[in-house]
């Protein structure tokens, strides 16, 4: 069996700072108490590491005082909460990705004038969250071109498009097209991360030329599914968090297995799933 990996599989840009924001504020331990606001990034291994390493999982901001440190997730928070963080007198460490706050600020500034805000993206998702706390005059989500299409547009109405940072390139590109038929002035912001796209991209190249796909990631991380159904398009594929959960049956007969994985997903799980196709061959 031929295992091939994708070169951009693991860690992407905005985790990476994330995680060395905190291991900073470990090292550091500046406050007694460390804490995150949500979980910092969508990988449960990830976390469960931290927590059995004494880092806090907040839901609320209850019974947080000045004297802890609280670091803002890899996706953002929304404007209210971030301003009531604030007010604790917490010591704050923001570890937003810097591509997700480099949207929000677009995101405010393009609505600032009164257009509304039309998101491609998942509504429960905690970065859309934070997102849409920065459109001035509110926003419409909608997780695909058919939810687009049920809702009630104003054809005289103000809008402006933009995305999750982490959805499918080629889906909103769609979306844009259709959209700018009935409103050819729209702003369109450019909000999906390059990361993100070259991600997919490598995913659909390698999936196509392979007998079976295994993504590696969260089951939460919306990057990490996008990717499996991008594979899914074109060859069997498996999402898991870890090779536990894989079945040898699953690759009889498969001569060559392609492996990526999410942007929060790290190496060493990467790895695993590669030495457990290994020890197939054995």
């Amino acid at each position: 069996m031929e295992i091939i990996r994708a070169k951009t599989a693991g860690f992407c840009m905005g985790v990476g700072l994330a995680l060395q924001k905190l291991e900073h504020a470990i090292a550091e331990k500046t406050q007694p108490r460390i804490a995150t606001l949500g979980p910092i990034i969508h990988n449960p291994q990830v976390l469960g590491n931290y927590e059995a390493r004494g880092v806090r999982c907040l839901r609320s901001l209850a019974g947080l005082d000045s004297n802890d440190c609280v670091i803002i997730r890899a996706h953002g928070i929304p404007q209210q909460d971030e301003a009531a963080l604030r007010a604790t007198g917490a010591h704050i460490v923001d570890a937003t990705c810097p591509k997700v706050k480099k949207a929000q600020l677009a995101i405010a500034r393009a609505t600032a004038a009164g257009a509304v805000l039309l998101l491609f993206g998942e509504a429960n998702h905690p970065e859309v969250r934070g997102l849409v706390s920065y459109a001035a005059h509110g926003a419409l989500v909608f997780g695909s071109a058919e939810e687009l299409a049920a809702l009630a547009l104003n054809p005289q109405g103000a809008y402006v498009l933009a995305s999750q940072t982490t959805q499918d390139r080629a889906i909103f590109d769609g979306i844009e097209q259709s959209l700018l038929q009935g409103w050819p002035s729209m702003p369109v912001l450019s909000t999906i991360c390059d990361a993100t796209r070259h991600r997919q991209e490598e995913a659909r190249e390698l999936a196509a030329k392979v007998d079976a796909m295994i993504v590696v990631g969260g089951k939460d991380s919306g990057n990490t599914r996008r990717l499996a159904d991008v594979a899914a398009q074109h060859v069997p594929t498996w999402h898991v968090e870890t090779h536990h959960e894989l079945k040898a049956e699953h690759f009889l007969g498969k001569k060559r297995v392609g492996i990526t994985a999410g942007a929060s997903t790290p190496k060493e799980l990467i790895d695993a799933v590669a030495a457990w196709l290994q020890g197939l061959q054995a």
